[in-house]
């Protein structure tokens, strides 16, 4: 008897011990591990490269994640001339087996000269802009990279045979396989989706749909448990016609299709409200909420951008890798000035990577975080041992938050 209490003893003091190291070699694994933000660069002729550099010209940016950039280093080289940043430093490689951590790398897409027009649309800085996206892609589903950051493209430039998408989120949509999939605004003031994306707005009534909102409504409710790591979020949903429809006087969306959805997506347990009138409900309705979902593109990035549209961010939830781009556009009339504010592309970075995070936490937390059967282990020791918990993960300084 004493000898098989002995035996227990020295097998529960074994796998303790085993279960020590382990813990101790992930936490060291976390410790040294850097995050790696592919960055595409956009139309260069627009403000891309002056957000991308000002974004990145503070080396202690390192310490939290190693940046790829994927453009054309002439084109680099010549902006960083005309910001006067000449301490300004990057590695260029030709691709992401060449990658360098704790600098800041850029894949050279081209080594041809490459004539920049700033404040212009061409085809040129259109087929840049797609062979980058498509660079990035490649390297994120071979695990080189863990995230994408795009700077602005001209949804007209880079149409070609190849690019036949409205936007980013589309084409990441189309990437990645993702059927459902949500263009989320963010910003540490307010969340907005919207359940159409860029479409006419002669089309929207004839696309919305009971099972359309319904889910958007489940892909935005998982994105904030998974990316953001809210537990239980409130969700507020906007009624498309004015007055959310007056019952039905002014537009009967809201009883056919829009109550429906919500009456359904609360049958399944998610905190779902509304539908809201739209004209009163940024006065400050929208603060009780953790994310809104609006009808329609510009019924939500109205009032997102006079929000928030300094550090506003687009975050396409929903795919299985994450994808975020600042909330604003080429700004041509302000490219080559050195008048770009970088704040909105500098928080599109630090979203990325928080992202990246909350979605290993949340994994940590629903498995197991060791990588072998603990339960398998664990029954070889005398009954009532308590099983393992997940390492806690070091967290992104509160100041770089979104």
């Amino acid at each position: 008897m004493h000898i098989k209490l002995l035996t227990l003893y020295t097998q529960k003091r074994l796998f303790l011990r085993k279960l020590y190291i382990e813990m101790q070699k992930k936490v060291n694994q976390e410790k040294d591990y850097k995050i790696r933000l592919g960055i595409t660069h956009g139309d260069f002729n627009g403000v891309s490269y002056e957000v991308i550099i000002k974004s990145l010209s503070d080396n202690r940016i390192l310490d939290f994640f190693t940046p790829i950039v994927y453009g054309l280093s002439r084109v680099m080289s010549y902006n960083r001339k005309n910001l006067n940043l000449h301490d300004f430093n990057f590695n260029t490689i030709k691709d992401s087996s060449l990658i360098r951590n704790s600098k800041i790398n850029l894949i050279n897409l081209n080594e041809e000269e490459t004539r920049i027009e700033y404040g212009k649309s061409n085809k040129i800085a259109g087929k840049y802009a797609h062979l980058a996206l498509e660079r990035a892609v490649e390297d994120i589903k071979n695990n080189k990279i863990n995230a994408i950051v795009t700077a602005p493209i001209n949804k007209e430039n880079i149409q070609s045979e190849e690019f036949v998408f409205p936007g980013h989120t589309e084409f990441f949509a189309n990437e990645f396989e993702s059927a459902n999939y949500l263009m989320l605004m963010v910003s540490d003031k307010l969340k907005i989706g919207t359940i159409t994306g860029h479409i006419p707005l002669e089309d929207v009534a004839a696309t919305l749909s009971e099972e359309l909102i319904l889910s958007k409504i489940n892909v935005l409710e998982n994105s904030l448990k998974v990316d953001f790591g809210i537990d239980k979020p409130k969700i507020a949903i906007l009624g498309l016609n004015p007055h959310a429809g007056e019952n039905g006087n002014i537009g009967i969306e809201e009883k056919s299709i829009i109550r429906p959805a919500i009456l359904a997506a609360k049958k399944n347990g998610t905190l779902v409200f509304g539908p809201f009138a739209a004209d009163g409900f940024f006065a400050n309705e929208y603060t009780k909420y953790d994310a809104v979902l609006a009808m329609y593109h510009d019924q939500g990035l109205i009032p997102f951008k006079t929000i928030a549209f300094n550090n506003g961010v687009n975050y396409t939830a929903g795919l299985p890798y994450v994808r975020t781009s600042p909330a604003h556009g080429t700004a041509y009339d302000k490219a080559g000035k050195n008048i770009a504010s970088p704040d909105s592309f500098r928080s599109a970075m630090y979203l990325a990577v928080d992202i990246i995070k909350n979605r290993a936490k949340h994994q940590d937390m629903n498995s197991n975080p060791l990588g072998y059967n603990l339960l398998k282990d664990y029954s070889r020791l005398p009954e009532g041992q308590e099983n393992g918990k997940s390492i806690g993960e070091k967290s992104f300084p509160e100041e770089k938050l979104l």
